[in-house]
């Protein structure tokens, strides 16, 4: 069954797994015991340090394991806020980081300090030139993400990196999607990892502190780890998480897969728009990771797709609203502005065969059309077609003088709708108003505020803009053609 997900983790590698059994026999003491079983642990803790770090291009004191990925962001930026509290509270990053971040944000801003949301373009990257600009003598610190985990774009970590040394505040990059595939360039500060994503155990993450960035852990205080990290080492998950880094690195065929992955990402995303109606391919084209594409697909549950490609062999995975516990849209789609409905991400691990991109090529078409037939959508989007039975309620409004109802335009009730119902709707009656005239939308679902927008953009209509109702909002949208 082909794995696509490999974004959220990857498949353990065959060097971790060696490693980790290896380990199991000879790292299972406590490295900080002077007896020999411990000496043993430690060597193997060390070796593991300096196999790290070599990998991420730091010192190995400067690098310590953590229990995850999330925990090494959290510590990390709680670390460097505490450390230069006196220089100010202001914390910065982009619109498009890793919840971990967002949350440590959160946190942050709810202990008294501030914060600013950078905001990215329609390919989802921040500008290094705005994030000089928000600079200012009152920043404690500036996270930023090396590459997108939903949509693949790479930010300008290197420039970025060289305008905060200029500006003397640190930067701290959030480098779990990209280290697999190489170290990050750029004066940066403090960087984070999480090792299930490049094919080690998960449960191991990595933070580094370089020298001379101020730092003060926080919480209670622990021998361990240079204090940074609290509890005894799951040493067998570390060595594995080292070694396998350690084996990517050394492998002459790595840079040659990154390629070949890069060149299966590309057929995707031309073949995709042609082979499925009215589909939007997110994230930079160029500036990306080699592995990953996502793309959303107009009048589609987003749920329902992913279980049809789980039914057909695919494990996918998707921003989409309708497929999380909270119902709202992903944030990374959010902030850039882009449909969010029937969203795929693909991710490919090391080793992909082509014949399984080939072969969801063929399989993706037949299952949206399947998805979209469900829904009572037309196969070619179906604008102008009269709603099907069950659809929302489309009123014309009361007015006394023709001109007046004109003017007014239609209006389409999805009130208790959830995507993409409130958007086929919309589709499907814009043709029924003369070109210059409107169709409000009413609808209660959070995820009509960015699909709506997204869905003029597609289609080359003009989004006028949204205002309070009874219950959600009208979502007002002009004709253009």
């Amino acid at each position: 069954m082909p794995y696509f997900d490999a974004a959220s983790t990857a498949p353990l590698h065959p060097v971790a797994r060696e490693a980790l059994l290896a380990s199991l026999d000879e790292g299972w003491a406590d490295p900080a015991r002077l007896y020999r079983e411990g000496r043993r642990a430690r060597l193997l803790l060390d070796a593991a340090r300096e196999a790290a770090a070599e990998a991420v291009g730091c010192r190995p004191d400067e690098l310590v394991f953590t229990p995850s990925g999330t925990q090494a962001v959290h510590t990390g930026v709680a670390g460097a806020l505490a450390a230069r509290r006196r220089a100010g509270r202001r914390l910065l990053h982009s619109a498009v980081e890793h919840s971990s971040v967002l949350h440590a944000a959160e946190v942050h801003e709810a202990a008294g300090g501030t914060r600013v949301e950078l905001p990215v373009d329609r390919t989802g990257r921040v500008a290094a030139g705005e994030v000089a600009a928000a600079l200012g003598t009152d920043t404690a610190l500036v996270c930023l993400q090396s590459a997108n985990h939903e949509v693949g774009t790479e930010q300008p970590v290197d420039e970025v990196a060289e305008r905060c040394r200029e500006a003397g505040v640190p930067l701290l990059v959030d480098a779990a999607q990209s280290l697999p595939w190489g170290p990050v360039p750029g004066p940066w500060s403090l960087l984070a990892a999480s090792a299930h994503k490049w094919g080690g155990p998960p449960g191991v993450g990595l933070l580094v502190v370089r020298k001379g960035t101020r730092f003060a852990p926080q919480g209670p205080a622990d021998e361990r780890e240079s204090g940074r990290s609290p509890g005894f080492e799951n040493l067998p998950a570390i060595v594995a998480a080292a070694a396998s880094l350690r084996a990517l690195r050394a492998d002459p065929g790595t840079d040659g897969e990154a390629a070949r992955l890069r060149l299966l990402v590309d057929r995707i995303r031309t073949r995709v728009p042609e082979l499925v109606p009215d589909v939007e391919v997110v994230g930079d084209p160029v500036r990306r990771l080699p592995h990953l594409v996502t793309f959303s697909c107009l009048y589609v549950d987003g749920e329902t797709l992913l279980h049809e490609l789980d039914r057909a062999g695919f494990s996918v995975s998707s921003g989409s609203s309708c497929t999380s516990s909270t119902l709202t849209p992903s944030h990374v789609l959010r902030a850039m502005g882009v449909l969010s409905e029937g969203n795929v991400r693909i991710s490919m691990p090391y080793g992909t065969a082509e014949a399984e991109v080939e072969r969801f090529l063929e399989v993706l078409p037949r299952v949206v059309r399947s998805v979209r037939e469900r829904l009572g959508v037309p196969a070619a989007g179906g604008e102008g077609v009269p709603a099907a039975a069950g659809g929302a309620a489309r009123t014309a409004p009361a007015a006394p003088a023709a001109e007046a109802a004109e003017a007014a335009g239609l209006v389409v009730d999805a009130l208790g709708k959830r995507c993409p119902v409130p958007v086929i709707e919309l589709a499907k009656v814009i043709g029924e108003v003369p070109v210059g005239r409107t169709v409000t939308v009413l609808s209660d679902d959070e995820a009509a505020r960015q699909d709506i927008p997204a869905w003029c953009t597609m289609r080359d209509q003009e989004y006028v803009g949204e205002r309070a109702a009874e219950r959600g909002a009208a979502y007002v949208v002009r004709r253009r053609a």
